[in-house]
């Protein structure tokens, strides 16, 4: 907590610590217990283990409240942030809600906090926060119900417990993975033909394109080849074509994660983590929008002034200073509460993470270049004609390079030169043939087009998203960076598919989906969304109840097989030749790589491992030894890989 004055006002600044309060059902919570139609609102502390910390803050929050004569709410200004502030004024500060401020900010400046202190909204901002509650009572219900319904079938079938979950969006996004699996496992590749030409102009070597670009039928395309194949032809036609290409919009949070994959590999979520960690440094903008739009109350010229005493942008800000007017190029998508990501003009530390200051420079570099002018290209297309027969040469090249120099080196267009041509140039065909290829299945999903799948139906939310597919990744349904699905993630779609397909259905995921955002734009009653919610549940649940049993035995022998998988080594035993497996000791505890060998053989091989943390088996090797690596994550989420066979030699 923090404590400030402003004239002859005391402040009093308390941190929330994110949630303090969460949806958890009435009365004692009982794991084992479903359907739940029940619920309230509660401390966090009295609903989760190990809150003792947000105990002791609640009580402290609740002690200053009873000196203060008046209440802001100034947490992130959207539905998240309402709500969080809501919460606190409300039950922890006896009822302040109704009387509190609401302060509205994009960046944590001086400038733009102070602003929002003496530009307060007289209330809070009660749309919003009806939405946040009927976000967090819906999820929650479906959650806890569908979770608790799959869970305990499967252990009652085994009689071992392992966590299983789905929820409103977590179902539809399994799914989209499922269905493209299902797409590529049925895939039955239908062969074509290309024809592959390459063509010597004035000395120089070029492929040329047909201008079939596939055949269906062999003997069309080797009738190409036999007709061009060592033949001379003739330029017959010269096209150039000058086009403008506008500069990028302006950073949403979906585009900044996109782009952030592309360039460094960080994964969506990883993504929102950093530039969370850049906006509370107050470096960015907010970064949880889906506005692309930049209003010039942002001031425009005075971030760029900032920016200019930065050396890596300094002569970029200097040119965009220069222009006559600065106006962003802007795309359609809004955001009623934020603009889109911007820099603030703060200059960065020195201490910046190098990944942190990676996505720093592709936001500062992204948001000048949507002021820079615009780029020119030239493209270049020959036609070539031998025996009937029309071929192309293509070429292409930067004129202007425009707002490309700006974004450096995220902007990429290779020139492709022809040499000097005329009509009537002569061509000699060195090679033409006719190649077979075959149709591709369609491309595994990787965590940066599956959040772009979500978005695209309309399910979940932008800050949500992300955190949707690491959860999926956490059970074991899918992993890898092209994303396989697990067997148990194909049983949790299939055992949903057969007994609540509504769960997966995205239409009516999307329905529930637009029926919140209606609260938030005051057209729509909270509780009646909810109450529509639970009377679509009911049936769904009441049919995995009466089918407990079938769900449960589908379930368990995947969780098994699923438990093998997840502490069996790829590496075979340097002794033995037999499995490696993930043992914990009965004795002591301690969790070691043994040989499956020692009760066939009597192998005694083994390897120690890190004792702390949660261990999982990679699929990379080690660089020195080409053993398998694993990852150890810590409580705090802190993960580190490590090669037991090095460990060992060292």
């Amino acid at each position: 907590m923090y404590e400030a004055e402003r004239g002859s006002q005391r402040l009093l600044v308390c941190s929330a610590l994110g949630h303090l309060y969460k949806v958890d059902q009435t009365g004692p919570s009982q794991r084992r217990e479903y359907p739940v139609w029940e619920y309230r609102w509660k401390p966090i502390h009295s609903a989760e283990r190990g809150r003792e910390r947000h105990e002791r803050w609640l009580n402290a929050i609740a002690e200053i409240a009873k000196q203060a004569e008046e209440f802001v709410n100034a947490c992130d200004f959207d539905v998240e942030g309402s709500l969080i502030g809501y919460m606190i004024l409300k039950y922890a500060s006896a009822g302040a809600d109704t009387k509190a401020r609401r302060m509205k900010f994009s960046t944590l400046t001086c400038e733009e906090l102070q602003y929002a202190y003496e530009h307060m909204l007289p209330q809070l901002d009660f749309p919003l926060i009806s939405a946040g509650l009927c976000r967090h009572e819906v999820d929650w219900l479906y959650g806890i119900n569908l979770s608790r319904a799959l869970t305990e079938s499967a252990r009652k079938s085994s009689g071992r417990y392992a966590t299983l979950s789905t929820g409103r969006v977590q179902g539809p996004t399994l799914r989209f993975v499922v269905d493209r699996e299902r797409e590529i496992e049925t895939f039955v590749p239908v062969p074509h033909w290309e024809i592959e030409s390459i063509v010597e102009i004035n000395g120089k070597t070029l492929r040329a394109q047909f201008e079939i670009d596939k055949f269906d039928v062999k003997a069309e395309a080797e009738k190409v080849a036999s007709l061009s194949d060592g033949k001379e032809g003739l330029v017959e036609e010269i096209e150039s074509k000058t086009t403008s290409l506008a500069p990028p919009f302006p950073f949403d949070l979906s585009s900044l994660q996109t782009d952030a994959y592309r360039h460094f590999g960080m994964t969506p979520r990883y993504t929102l983590g950093i530039a969370e960690r850049l906006y509370l440094d107050a470096l960015i903008s907010y970064p949880r929008t889906s506005s692309q739009k930049l209003p010039a109350s942002i001031g425009y010229q005075r971030i760029l002034q900032s920016l200019s005493a930065n050396p890596n942008h300094a002569q970029a800000a200097a040119k965009l200073l220069n222009q006559q007017s600065l106006q962003p190029n802007e795309g359609k998508k809004t955001d009623p509460a934020h603009p889109a990501v911007y820099p603030t003009g703060t200059l960065p530390k020195p201490s910046l993470e190098p990944r942190e200051s990676k996505l720093y420079d592709l936001i500062v570099k992204r948001f000048m270049a949507t002021f820079a002018p615009l780029a020119t290209r030239e493209t270049v297309k020959a036609t070539i004609k031998v025996n009937g027969l029309r071929f192309y040469l293509r070429g292409s090249r930067i004129l202007v390079a425009g707002w490309i120099d700006f974004y450096k080196p995220y902007a990429k267009f290779e020139d492709v030169s022809l040499p000097p041509l005329k009509k009537g140039t002569p061509v000699k065909f060195l090679s033409v043939k006719a190649l077979e290829k075959f149709s591709q299945p369609p491309p595994r999903y990787n965590p940066n087009s599956l959040l772009r799948e979500m978005e695209a139906n309309e399910i979940g939310t932008k800050a949500t998203r992300a955190e949707i597919i690491e959860t999926l990744i956490r059970r074991a349904y899918i992993g890898g960076e092209k994303i396989e699905v697990t067997p148990l993630g194909i049983q949790i779609v299939d055992v949903l598919e057969k007994f609540c397909p509504r769960v997966l259905d995205v239409a009516f995921t999307r329905e529930l989906e637009e029926m919140m955002e209606n609260i938030e734009l005051g057209k729509e009653d909270k509780q009646h969304v909810v109450n529509e919610a639970i009377n679509h549940l009911k049936p769904i649940m009441q049919e995995l109840k009466a089918h407990e049993r079938e769900v449960g035995e589908q379930l368990s022998y995947m969780i098994t097989q699923a438990r093998t998988a997840e502490l069996t080594l790829s590496a075979a035993c340097p002794k033995c030749g037999n499995k490696l497996h993930v043992i914990k000791s009965q004795k002591s505890g301690k969790r070691f790589i043994g040989c499956l060998g020692k009760w066939e053989d009597g192998c005694s091989f083994t390897l120690p491992l890190p004792q702390r943390g949660t261990l999982t088996l990679l699929h990379s090797k080690c660089n020195k030894c080409g053993f398998q690596l694993v990852k150890v994550t810590s409580k705090g989420r802190r993960s580190f890989a490590t090669c037991p066979m090095c460990y060992v030699k060292k």
